[in-house]
């Protein structure tokens, strides 16, 4: 099993059909203050998954500041079911919809284990604008620009 992509986005969802829908794609952050918190952010993994990768696997997934420090950190399972007839392989969606925690400027990072091995390291870049320089639209909440 291998990690097909995996992206921050507004919101995402998987239809009754089994598509895979993201809104909003993004891989940086401007915050008037920091520290701050992103509120729900999801978090976008596609795996692809083969027929020896049919049964239970554990999966994580780690939120580090610039400086290393794990932020938080959740772990599952997932259990992969039997390709359709024909099929070299599933995709397999993970949404994860979290609040992001910011304490300084710098490049995040969300990794993302498979069997407690590293399968991919997705980085948000995160910059503090002074929120005097930037007008707010009415109802903006303090702190998060963008």
């Amino acid at each position: 099993m291998h990690v097909q992509f995996a992206l921050f986005a507004d919101a995402a969802n998987v239809s009754q059909e089994g598509k895979l829908n993201i809104l909003g794609v993004f891989d940086a952050l401007h915050v008037g203050q920091l520290p701050s918190l992103h509120p729900r952010a999801t978090f976008v993994v596609r795996l692809k998954a083969v027929t020896e990768d049919r049964g239970p696997h554990g999966v994580g997934l780690e939120w580090a500041s610039p400086g290393g420090e794990v932020l938080w950190s959740s772990r599952g399972e997932l259990v992969v079911g039997e390709a359709p007839d024909g099929a070299e392989g599933i995709d397999v969606p993970l949404l994860a919809v979290i609040d992001l925690p910011l304490d300084t400027p710098g490049i995040y990072t969300m990794l993302v284990s498979i069997d407690d091995v590293e399968a991919s390291r997705t980085a948000l870049h995160v910059t503090q604008v002074l929120e005097s320089m930037l007008p707010l639209a009415p109802g903006a909440p303090a702190g998060l620009l963008s």
